[in-house]
């Protein structure tokens, strides 16, 4: 058996890659107003929009156990893999990296490698299916570490969110940064150069954002063949309008694109009317 792959479940991959790459997804769990399930299991993106937009509203997130990875570690191992790659999202906004590392240290590291993606959504899951693509072509562990860390590299998140106040609630910017957004009445594109969130540009109006956004993936993408994300909370309206533009401009130079709406875990933080480009550069 090859190398496993391992993620989490704010990759938002779609389903039907989870089950040709022969994928683990290791959902996080998400408290709605003392309602606690696991992402992707027994909490929907639907759940979180409707609690969100409520008056009332309190809403977490938890990290995996590093009990639970070690025990997807061992079955995989025992179910005869050779090693494990666990990729996960950015160890600034989570303990998820953290917790795979105890559960990778407890294992054994000489056969569970955990690697930090530095991002989240298909920023997380372009890495995670190019690790699965060198485990399928026989990779041995480094290899499928690498491929992961290289897809890292080549890999761009831009996002438009409605306000900062749902991050800003979440602890994943300052209150000062989201109080000067509230009072100007601006709409922020944040992007994670680092794991960490930063606003990148500021515009006036939605449809100023969702213009912005391709124009950004088209200045990362250069001149290389790109494939692509859109993902979207209760905005689907917002992800087709992104799709549509990003197809023209990038012409065919654009192969694989994926749309999904974001779970529960980023709608938490991100809040509705989400809009998100991923640009991964092919090598």
């Amino acid at each position: 058996m090859p190398v496993a792959v391992v993620t989490d479940s704010t990759a938002y991959l779609p389903p039907e890659l989870v089950r040709a790459h022969r994928l683990t997804v290791v959902p996080l769990t998400v408290v709605l107003n003392g309602a606690e399930g696991l992402e992707g299991v027994e909490t929907f993106p639907g759940d979180a929009t409707r609690v969100l937009s409520g008056r009332r509203v309190t809403v977490s997130t938890s990290r995996p156990a590093p009990e639970q990875f070690a025990q997807v570690y061992r079955q995989l191992l025992a179910d005869g893999a050779d090693g494990v790659v666990s990729v996960h999202l950015s160890a600034e906004l989570s303990g998820t990296v953290e917790a795979a590392r105890l559960a990778a240290a407890e294992v054994g590291d000489d056969r569970v490698t955990v690697v930090d993606s530095r991002s989240t959504g298909m920023g997380l899951g372009f890495p995670v299916l190019a690790a699965a693509a060198a485990a399928a072509r026989g990779a041995d562990l480094t290899g499928v570490r690498q491929a992961a860390l290289d897809a890292v590299d080549r890999t761009t998140i831009f996002f438009y969110v409605d306000t900062l106040e749902f991050l800003r609630r979440g602890g994943r910017i300052n209150a000062a940064e989201a109080l000067l957004g509230t009072a100007l009445s601006v709409k922020p594109i944040m992007h994670m150069p680092d794991g960490s969130i930063v606003v990148r540009d500021k515009v006036r109006t939605a449809s100023r954002g969702i213009a912005r956004l391709v124009d950004l993936a088209v200045e990362a993408a250069g001149d290389a063949d790109v494939d692509l994300a859109v993902h979207h909370l209760a905005a689907p309206q917002r992800a087709d309008q992104l799709l549509a533009a990003l197809t023209e401009r990038l012409g065919d130079r654009l192969h694989d694109t994926y749309v999904t709406e974001a779970g529960a875990v980023i709608a938490a933080h991100a809040g509705p009317g989400l809009a998100c480009v991923v640009l991964h550069r092919r090598p």
